[in-house]
């Protein structure tokens, strides 16, 4: 999962995830009214697997190997607050959204003007098309390479052609994030 995919799942979640398998676990059989059954096969593994991963037996506990850990963190993050997702998503696509990233970012221009690439901290609004196009390309599993060129067409809209009053027709460039992060609302 790469820094715009991580961005916006944190931006759609008003709480953090549970951070242990432990208490991953425990909220699975929650949503499952205690059935280790149904846990069993969301995650692809026997009852009696999970049952040894919760159990309070001394001695009888196993924790679950590194595939298993994988699978129990992307079984709990698909059903994290999902009414709260859906409503923060409408949102985002209705209002827009503010991004902050510190990514290289410039026109493709001769060394040494102002506009050549370069490390930038870059906080600006972007409007609801932008989080609908980014959402969508995330649905089609479009990857993060389709989402930088998403981004990178409206912040050169947005932050260096001043909304399109001025720097018409050069090129963009977006890469190298370091980190990105959606402010929602």
């Amino acid at each position: 999962m790469g820094q715009i995919e991580q961005g916006l799942e944190r931006a759609l979640r008003t709480r953090p995830i549970p951070s242990s398998t432990e208490a991953r676990l425990r909220f699975l059989l929650a949503r499952n009214r205690g059935s280790t059954r149904k846990v069993a096969t969301m995650l692809g593994v026997s009852q009696r697997t999970v049952q040894r991963w919760v159990t309070k037996k001394p001695g009888a506990r196993r924790p679950p190997g590194p595939l298993q850990v994988r699978a129990i963190e992307e079984v709990v993050l698909a059903r994290w607050q999902p009414r709260v997702r859906a409503r923060r998503r409408a949102q985002a696509e209705a209002e827009g959204f503010v991004f902050h990233t510190r990514a290289r970012f410039g026109f493709a221009a001769p060394a040494g003007s102002s506009d050549d690439p370069r490390v930038r901290w870059i906080t600006q609004d972007l409007p609801g098309e932008v989080a609908r196009e980014l959402f969508a390309a995330r649905d089609a599993d479009g990857g993060e390479q389709q989402q930088l060129v998403i981004l990178a067409r409206a912040l050169g809209h947005a932050y260096f052609r001043d909304g399109g009053q001025r720097a018409h027709g050069l090129g963009i460039a977006f890469t190298d994030v370091e980190f990105a992060d959606f402010s929602i609302g």
